[in-house]
């Protein structure tokens, strides 16, 4: 089984993810993952990818792509793999169909995890974290019994700088327009599954086994 997982900013895409990787027994192959690894084990890609990053520019495509391809070479990739994070562009999402070509495969499913925008606003800024044990909880949804105060460990709450309206805001248009081509893209071969995300956890997930049974 081979996936693209797909979702905005706060709308549960990593908790769906590890529930897909477990049940499935998935590789979660992440870009980010890969850039680590690569620079970590000072590999010749992770070496010319750093030399961006240490200037504070992106990777280029080209780059990513070729990373990507040598993580879908690994041995446990056999069994399958879901991609997250990955492709981004157009022209990734064509380079990695061209190199699965090569390996005599294809992508199965592209989940799209969907749920309105002014939704996802509201879960972010109405987060809280604690300080000491990372607890998450949100004050309309999930508040803890004290407000300001970790039901687990009686640690302190905060609020994230990053979560306010503005750059959430920010965060889902930049997120938006950029996966709106690739959502056409992935709809023209009929391959593209939408999950409505704004469901209980549970039941996203259970939507999720049914596109995958």
């Amino acid at each position: 089984m081979r996936l693209i997982l797909l979702g905005p900013p706060g709308a549960g895409k990593g908790t769906q993810a590890a529930n897909i990787v477990t049940k499935y027994n998935l590789p979660h192959i992440s870009t980010g993952d890969i850039f680590r690894a690569n620079i970590k084990q000072g590999t010749e890609l992770g070496t010319r990818a750093k030399a961006y990053m240490d200037k504070g520019e992106l990777v280029p495509d080209s780059l990513v792509v070729e990373l990507v391809e040598d993580r879908l070479s690994k041995d446990d990739t056999q069994v399958g793999f879901m991609l997250d994070g990955f492709p981004r562009t157009i022209y990734q999402a064509e380079a990695l169909d061209a190199v699965l070509g090569n390996m005599g495969t294809s992508i199965d499913h592209v989940i799209n995890i969907v749920v309105d925008p002014t939704v996802l606003v509201e879960r972010a800024v109405g987060r809280r974290i604690c300080k000491n044990c990372g607890a998450t909880y949100h004050v309309s949804f999930n508040p803890p019994a004290e407000e300001g105060v970790c039901d687990k460990c009686s640690g302190e709450l905060y609020q994230r700088s990053d979560d306010n309206e503005e750059t959430v805001s920010n965060r889902i248009s930049v997120y938006t327009n950029e996966t709106a081509p690739l959502v056409e893209y992935y709809e023209k071969s009929g391959k593209i599954r939408t999950i409505d995300g704004l469901q209980d956890i549970d039941k996203v997930f259970s939507d999720i086994e049914k596109v995958l049974k």
